[in-house]
């Protein structure tokens, strides 16, 4: 199988994330924070260690500051469902993921203005800083669009924020692991990232950092392992927002990504996404039958190259890609209908192709000579 769905999960994982797991689930996986022996009290050790090196990846000061979540899907829900309050106006685009558009439709008594974005999935700081009011209290942006893979301003919007006393939050969904994500630099108040993405770890991780000074209301209440004698759920980070076992080994595996993007270089990881998205989307747009969506020059996009081939249903396509190739595709809304609006595939659809860091050329050779064979 050609796996080239990495903007759904990223495939295969490192090797020592898949050794540390196995290591942490023979040796030590103890429930952490709920016991005094050895075993609770390594795995304890280990999370922590986990939450520093995610703090120092993105230059987050307080690691107690990160809350660890299943994906990055709750991380979202908690921020959007655990700050925000009746009569607030929320600023967000039409790039988000539904895991953004779903929960603020859910919360009552809020406004919402969605910036619109560009043929090519771009959204303006500009367009961000004009749909501001004094009444607002949240941005909320994709750093990169899921289904075009457009690499959003966030320095810019950060700073627009901060000007104006607003709270800024970063869906870093397709970006954490490939593009650097500084907080302090880009005024970033809320991140929520996905651990199972190019940060290398396992799915069902993920965490959210909340700046200081914020207090989410937790999105589910129990044991935490601390305060027990106190029937309320205390609210202070992180255990508050984490009742229940956490997922050491999983947590334990992610922290092992993103030594391992450290070792690699993030940078290095990106040029080679560039290369091989570059290799990929030349050959797409030489094609005449192929219509190919998002910024033409692969340096201003993740690693996400959407297409139609003219006259063919999307779903047909990836289905052929599959079946008769070997090739692992994505076909649909990608779960984001207002950015495909924007870009003029409401009514169809697109097949996403997201080679990752370990994709070859050879396999995006493979990959183009199926697509003509198909496209005819």
């Amino acid at each position: 199988m050609i796996y080239l769905d990495n903007a759904a999960t990223s495939f295969p994982k490192p090797r020592r994330v898949i050794t540390e797991i196995c290591r942490c689930m023979t040796h030590y996986c103890a429930n952490p924070g709920r016991s005094g022996h050895d075993m609770a009290a390594k795995m304890a050790s280990n999370i922590y260690e986990t939450r520093e090196t995610i703090a120092e990846f993105f230059n987050i000061q307080n690691p107690l500051r990160i809350v660890f979540t299943s994906n990055a899907t709750e991380a979202l829900n908690l921020a959007i469902k655990g700050l925000l309050k009746p009569g607030d106006h929320v600023v967000t685009t039409a790039m988000e993921h539904n895991s953004v558009l779903r929960p603020l439709k859910e919360l009552g008594g809020i406004r919402i203005s969605v910036v619109p974005a560009s043929k090519e999935g771009k959204v303006s700081a500009e367009g961000i800083r004009a749909a501001i009011n004094s009444s607002t209290s949240m941005v909320i942006c994709t750093h990169s669009s899921n289904v075009t893979g457009t690499i959003q301003p966030i320095k810019e919007i950060g700073a627009i924020c901060r000007k104006n006393n607003v709270l800024f939050m970063v869906d870093a969904s397709q970006s954490a692991g490939i593009i650097p994500i500084d907080v302090e630099k880009n005024n970033i108040d809320i991140l929520a990232c996905p651990g199972h993405k190019s940060l290398f770890g396992p799915q069902g991780t993920g965490f959210l950092y909340v700046r200081p000074g914020l207090h989410p209301i937790p999105l589910r209440s129990g044991g935490t392992g601390t305060d027990s004698a106190n029937l309320n759920q205390p609210r202070y980070l992180p255990e508050g927002c984490e009742a229940g076992t956490q997922n050491g080994p999983g947590i334990i595996g992610l922290r092992e990504g993103i030594r391992f993007i450290n070792d690699t270089g993030i940078s290095a990881i990106r040029e080679r996404e560039i290369h091989i998205c570059g290799l990929l989307l030349e050959e797409l747009l030489n094609m005449p039958k192929i219509l190919v969506y998002g910024p033409a020059n692969q340096s201003e996009k993740t690693a996400v190259v959407s297409f139609n081939i003219k006259g063919t249903d999307c779903e047909s396509t990836a289905d052929q890609l599959n079946r008769h190739f070997g090739i692992a595709a994505r076909a649909g809304y990608h779960c984001a209908p207002l950015a495909h609006k924007a870009i003029g595939t409401f009514g169809e659809g697109a097949v996403r192709l997201s080679p990752g860091a370990f994709t070859t050329e050879e396999e995006i050779i493979k990959t183009v000579n199926a697509i003509r064979k198909i496209s005819g």
